[in-house]
């Protein structure tokens, strides 16, 4: 995988809470209306329907010393954070509710790698459907879904506060064909860990 500067490894891993800061940034580089930190807080650790992963970069070096670092409590990033996703499961549906990859690591592929991890994890927790919202107007993200079976069937009217663009509201069954194509495509992924 080749990064902004170079070649770097990467991983999949569970979101932590020592990633919020970066998955913010991420979210306020990516969506016109972000979610900000308390909503992932909330997500981590209030609601138990949330799963969240990341992509991280496993090379990227850590400051060793930071001005903040003067602060009481003050903790430097653990890790790297190059991408986010997550879903809420109820009962058997996994609805994707996020999913974003920082501006200077997009056209890479990590988006699709972000979509097959986070629809193995689904499929491992017993979600046998998947659905999403994704805006009228996002056709890059529209091919994505439909490239992994993703099928429009509906349509949700001004669903963006920003601009009230429509919504298309896209659904794929996972069914035991998709899951075995899943857990191939996610035994490919670099470096993944658990999710």
């Amino acid at each position: 995988m080749k990064s902004p500067d170079g070649f770097h490894r990467i991983e999949f891993a569970p979101m932590e809470q020592s990633d919020i800061a970066q998955v913010a940034e991420i979210d306020r580089l990516s969506f016109p209306v972000p979610w900000g930190s308390t909503s992932y807080e909330y997500e981590l650790v209030e609601n138990r329907a949330a799963h969240f992963i990341v992509v991280v970069d496993r090379d990227a070096a850590q400051p060793r010393a930071n001005w903040l670092a003067w602060l009481p409590g003050f903790q430097p990033p653990k890790r790297k954070v190059i991408g986010y996703a997550g879903f809420w499961l109820v009962v058997d549906e996994a609805h994707i509710g996020t999913l974003a990859v920082h501006p200077a690591w997009r056209g890479q592929g990590l988006g699709e790698q972000l979509l097959a991890a986070l629809l193995h994890d689904a499929i491992e927790r017993g979600a046998t459907l998947a659905t999403l919202e994704v805006r009228m107007s996002n056709h890059v993200a529209q091919s994505l879904y439909r490239k992994y079976a993703f099928e429009v069937v509906g349509r949700r009217k001004q669903y963006y506060r920003d601009n009230h663009e429509d919504a298309l509201l896209m659904t794929v069954r996972l069914g035991e064909a998709y899951r075995r194509r899943i857990r191939e495509k996610y035994t490919t992924l670099p470096e993944q860990e658990t999710v």
